[in-house]
């Protein structure tokens, strides 16, 4: 693939590229994603004063937005979805959502230490970095706590459970084998040891940092639990807002339940068809303890693991990029890594700007679980690899000649799981999973996706049960992801902690898939004849990450 002729910036670009500056300047952390040098070591201010500066230049940027004229189809859907973006980020700064940002995932008690996977560690320059990083993050951990100590005032105060949960996270970064202290340990510049200058300023930054989870830790227990709620249920003002967040579009909540209850009934008949397929007569816990039985297709340790989705990655991007895609060069490479954590979930991260930092892979294996079945996870390789997130994520980054910085690194979890959703169908269809095992792997998947629309919305609603015998709640939440996924205990544990405390992201995948699956019969109704598959994946992808009304709008209007 050649690149396209670059575009000449108009002057919503300027807005565009002004605000991503902006953002950089605001949270340094965002330069580590980018690849983007400078601020090395710094971390956003996650005080009250911060959220304040962020949101006033989020209204100084939505002002600009809104008053720029588009010149072409280019400008108008990234005034369409930065416009979006910007209003949704005041609405709930307004809500006071930083108040009560704690979760077992993706709040900045796990933030503050994940950057820490991105950034260089090649050079003594790359590790100096990282110590000053060390020894700025108890700043950063006394502006969240001040945050989440605003919140006890507001009366705005995240679920006990989250509290909980979050203070085992934080105590195991104190311990001598939490994550800083390991890091030091095996810190080298390209093999060669650091001066014992840098190792001793790394090692005052490791018990800095692990001091600053300890004093989380305490407030977490001592100020925060007291006035934290049973209850795990946000109910619907919050919920609206996480969910238009996660989607960029606005669904029918009430609608959307029913019919994920409906989905989760059609996955589950699916599967037990399958089942039989795979063992005559057979349930399905039959056929996955027949499968569970075959060493052929079951992996030891993470290192057997990690070269496994190597293996299987490689093949699908050589493959697909000779008969189903157009893949560019700098695309074609994927890293997949075990991550430094094992607080459980797989994730994707995206290449740099330039492609000097592929696009990663990450596997955060809990304590424990040391096998693994091929049968189950062969989906998950092509959901986050190719046809999923790193195709979709790196194709946005290599179109810089048409699209804006904020363009190609912007996007919603519902645009880029439910394409990830979405790629996972199309490889069933592709022949990828014509083994009925496999087959089983990626509808346990899919299953466990339609009973979270289901589960999340029911609990941060508080809707009637599906069986009609009661209300949701989030005691509730754990057995019943536990009858509808095939995993341990301390997966269904992590996963419904998750759903709990981050609402609406969870319900997203599944229908982020729904809209994809519903904007591509739409796109192949008016198309005709001349629909072609290809061909609306290609101008689909080109569009970049926008929030799903905003693809609607982009493909369909």
């Amino acid at each position: 693939m050649t690149h396209a002729e670059p575009r000449t910036p108009t002057p919503i670009d300027t807005i565009a590229e002004e605000w991503v500056d902006t953002e950089l300047d605001l949270n340094p952390e965002y330069r580590v994603y980018l690849g983007r040098e400078g601020h090395e070591g710094e971390y956003a201010d996650y005080s009250p004063a911060g959220a304040e500066r962020q949101v006033a230049a989020e209204r100084q940027a939505l002002a600009k937005i809104r008053a720029a004229e588009p010149v072409d189809e280019v400008d108008r859907i990234t005034k369409l979805d930065l416009t979006r973006e910007l209003e949704l980020a005041v609405e709930k700064h307004e809500a006071g959502f930083a108040q009560r940002d704690l979760n077992v995932i993706a709040s900045p008690v796990q933030g503050l230490r994940d950057i820490f996977d991105l950034v260089p560690t090649d050079t003594e320059n790359d590790w100096a970095n990282i110590a000053t990083r060390m020894h700025n993050l108890p700043q950063a951990m006394r502006g969240y706590i001040e945050t989440l100590r605003s919140g006890i005032g507001a009366g705005n105060v995240p679920a006990i459970r989250q509290v909980r949960e979050n203070i085992t996270q934080a105590r195991k970064q104190v311990a001598e084998t939490g994550f800083f202290f390991q890091l030091v340990k095996q810190a080298t510049a390209r093999g060669e040891a650091l001066p014992a200058s840098l190792t001793d300023d790394l090692a005052a930054g490791a018990r800095e940092s692990a001091a600053a989870y300890d004093e989380l830790a305490g407030f977490l227990a001592d100020e925060l639990a007291p006035h934290a709620p049973e209850a795990d249920a946000v109910g619907r003002e919050i919920y609206q807002l996480a969910s238009r967040s996660f989607l960029g579009a606005t669904v029918d909540l009430d609608e959307t339940y029913e019919w994920g209850i409906d989905e989760l009934a059609r996955m589950t008949a699916e599967q037990e068809t399958i089942a039989r397929e795979i063992k005559p007569g057979a349930s399905v816990a039959e056929a996955i303890a027949f499968l569970e039985a075959d060493p052929s297709r079951k992996l030891h340790g993470t290192d057997a693991l990690q070269r496994w989705m190597q293996e299987t990655s490689d093949r699908a991007v050589d493959e697909l990029s000779r008969s189903h895609f157009d893949i560019p060069d700098e695309v074609r490479r994927l890293e997949c890594m075990i991550a430094p954590t094992q607080e459980g979930g797989i994730y994707y991260t995206g290449p740099t700007d330039d492609f000097s930092r592929a696009g990663r892979m990450w596997w955060s294996v809990p304590e424990g679980v040391t096998e693994f079945d091929t049968w189950r996870e062969l989906t998950t390789v092509y959901h986050e690899g190719v046809p999923g997130h790193h195709l979709q994520i790196g194709q946005a980054t290599y179109n810089k000649a048409t699209l804006n910085t904020w363009r190609r690194t912007a996007g919603t979890s519902g645009h880029a799981e439910g394409w990830a959703l979405y790629a996972e169908r199309l490889m069933e269809q592709l022949g990828y999973l014509d083994d009925p095992a496999d087959r089983l792997g990626m509808l346990d998947g899919q299953r466990m996706r339609a009973a979270r629309v289901v589960l999340d919305i029911g609990v941060h609603l508080g809707k009637p049960l599906p069986d009609g015998s009661g209300t949701w709640s989030g005691e509730y939440a754990f057995g019943f992801l536990g009858r509808n996924v095939n995993m341990n205990e301390p997966f269904v544990r992590f996963e419904v902690n998750r759903y709990l405390g981050w609402p609406g992201q969870a319900p997203s995948y599944k229908i982020g898939q729904r809209i994809w699956e519903q904007l591509r019969d739409e796109y192949k109704r008016r198309e005709g004849a001349d629909f072609d598959i290809k061909a609306f994946h290609s101008k689909a992808l080109n569009i970049g990450g926008v929030g799903l009304d905003t693809l609607r709008s982009a493909l369909l209007d």
